[in-house]
């Protein structure tokens, strides 16, 4: 089954921003974009709409919440994240404030504590520097 976030901005491409077999929620790329909006947390864009400048603190934490409202609306949680891959366009600039974010809302006791694979790519489909792929496990409720 297929799920569409009417929270988060609609996906790039053809296809879901989630879906789910058996117990597994897959869900598509995420990135930090507004839902309704051509902002973009954190970027500075030139007039050619190349990125000028951004803040990976902002974008994070924008990605975190469009991660939190695709779980939600396909009836996930936040704690049910078993997996996560995260794309980064600058690893020697953006990792360790990533990783620093990624720990306060990832990592402890009572967080989902997933594992993870971070990459670092040349570009993303829009002007972001942040993008997470994120699998989860959820029970047949």
């Amino acid at each position: 089954m297929n799920y569409e976030s009417h929270r988060a901005p609609p996906p790039v491409g053809a296809f879901p921003h989630a879906k789910r077999v058996g117990n597994l929620l897959f869900l598509s790329g995420i990135g930090p974009r507004k839902r309704d909006s051509r902002e973009i947390p954190g970027v500075t864009l030139g007039a050619d709409g190349e990125i000028v400048d951004y803040d990976i603190t902002a974008q994070t934490l924008a990605v975190f919440e469009n991660v939190r409202f695709v779980l939600e609306d396909a009836g996930a949680k936040w704690e049910d994240i078993a997996d996560v891959q995260v794309f980064l366009t600058n690893m020697n600039k953006d990792f360790a404030t990533f990783n620093k974010l990624y720990a306060e809302h990832f990592a402890g006791p009572a967080k989902p504590n997933p594992t993870r694979t971070t990459v670092e790519v040349g570009a993303l489909p829009t002007p972001i520097a942040v993008e997470l792929k994120v699998i989860a496990c959820i029970s047949a409720r």
